[in-house]
C-alpha cells in the first residue's frame, strides 16, 4: 500500500521539519508531511500543486485565480507507508502535522504509516468535509478545521456539511480556522457559529494571502474584530518566516 504525496521537487516528497505556523499550535516545532489531492477547489489556494493538474481544470471547472496549472507526474509521488514514517521519524519531531490537499482523502493508509510511529502526536488540517476512519481518529491529538467561506469559490453543499461541522464542534480536538480576506467575511463566520454552535475560544480567524505585507494589512482589521466578537486570531508565521514556499 502506499501514500500519494505532494512533492517538494520532482520526485521529492513533502515531508520536513518546521514550525507548525498556523492555529493554536503555532510556534511549535513539528514535522510536516503534505498529502496530494482535495476534494474542494479554492481560489486562493497556495498549495495548488496539490490538485490543479493540467487537463483536468477545464474538464472539472477547477479554476484557481493563478490560471497555472500543474504536471501531476512532477507534483505527486507515491510512497510506501513505511517509508513515509521513516521519513517523518528522521526530522526528530514529535509532534506531526498532516496536511495536503485534503489528507483524510487517505485516511485508512494514514492510519497504516502511523502504526509505524507510536510514540508521535498527530495534528491534522483539514477542510472539515471528510471523516478520519477510527483507526486514524484514534490517534489524533488535535483537528485544524478550516470550513471553506464563500469567497473561496466552493459551492456550499459541497464545503459545508451539516453533520461534520456538527461533529466537530462537540469534539474537543477540533479548533475551527477561517480564512478571511475582508470584513464581510467575519459576518459569514460569526453565522456559521451560530447555527452550528462552534465554539468561540476554538474558532480563529486567519487572514488570507500569501506574503507579509497582505497579511499584516488584514491582520489590521482582523484584530479588532475578533476582539469585539469573542474569537480567536492566528497570523501565519511561516510566510513571514520563509515566504511562499514549498517545503517550510
Amino acid at each position: 500500500m502506499a501514500l500519494t504525496l505532494a512533492t517538494i521537487t520532482p520526485g521529492d516528497p513533502e515531508i520536513f521539519a518546521s514550525i507548525q505556523g498556523e492555529g493554536p499550535s503555532c510556534g511549535a516545532e513539528v514535522a510536516f508531511i503534505r498529502l496530494s489531492r482535495c476534494n474542494l477547489a479554492c481560489v486562493w489556494c497556495d498549495t495548488a500543486y496539490t490538485w490543479h493538474w493540467e487537463g483536468d481544470a477545464k474538464k472539472f471547472r477547477r479554476p484557481h485565480r493563478s490560471g497555472e496549472t500543474f504536471a501531476r507526474a512532477a507534483n505527486q509521488v507515491k510512497l510506501d507507508e513505511a517509508e513515509a514514517a521513516r521519513l517523518v521519524a528522521a526530522t526528530g519531531r514529535k509532534r506531526l502535522v498532516i496536511t495536503g490537499g485534503e489528507p483524510l482523502l487517505q485516511g485508512a493508509a494514514l492510519a497504516r504509516m502511523l502504526q509505524h510511529l507510536p510514540d508521535v502526536e498527530v495534528e491534522i488540517e483539514t477542510n472539515g468535509t471528510t471523516t478520519a476512519p477510527p483507526a486514524l481518529d484514534v490517534r489524533v491529538t488535535q483537528y485544524n478545521v478550516s470550513p471553506k467561506l464563500a469567497h473561496s469559490g466552493n459551492a456550499p453543499e459541497l464545503a459545508l456539511l451539516p453533520e461534520r461541522l456538527r461533529a466537530y464542534a462537540v469534539d474537543p480536538r477540533a479548533f475551527f480556522k477561517f480564512v478571511v480576506a475582508q470584513p464581510d467575511d467575519v459576518a459569514e463566520v460569526l453565522a456559521l457559529s451560530d447555527l452550528y454552535a462552534l465554539p468561540k475560544e476554538r474558532t480563529y480567524l486567519m487572514p488570507e494571502g500569501t506574503d507579509s505585507a497582505a497579511l499584516s494589512a488584514r491582520m489590521d482589521w482582523i484584530e479588532p474584530l475578533a476582539a469585539e466578537y469573542g474569537l480567536q486570531v492566528t497570523d501565519r508565521a511561516h510566510i513571514h518566516l520563509f515566504g511562499d514556499t514549498r517545503g517550510t
